[in-house]
């Protein structure tokens, strides 16, 4: 069993994702949090197949779902959704990713964060 923890951003959404293989090359998934939109999404991913881990986002029953429930474009729990399925099916490794915004300085603040 593979378990993310997503937190969403500015709008405060904690999403915890549980992905568990099934018999197939299906993967279950279960999602919790408090936001309506993500769990509207259960419906309609609650099972995958392997297969659908490799199609492009127009394909693929995660971003079909996250276009009809989501009002975010940029909402990262798709992406995690999918994975923690590629790491429950041992396609890749449980490696964590990140987004990191990097502000810059005035002229007498020069440099790298």
């Amino acid at each position: 069993m593979t378990k993310i923890k997503v937190n969403a951003g500015n709008c405060g959404a904690m999403v915890f994702i549980t992905a568990r293989k099934e018999k197939g090359r299906k993967i279950a998934i279960s999602l919790e949090t408090g936001c309506e939109m993500i769990m509207n999404m259960r419906k309609d991913i609650s099972l995958l197949d392997m297969r659908s881990l490799f199609t492009n986002h127009i394909s693929n029953p995660v971003y079909r779902s996250a276009a009809e429930h989501l009002k975010h474009a940029a909402c990262p729990v798709p992406c995690a959704i999918l994975k923690a399925a590629e790491v429950e099916l041992g396609l890749c490794l449980p490696e964590d990713v990140t987004i990191q915004f990097r502000r810059e300085h005035s002229n007498s603040e020069t440099g790298p964060d």
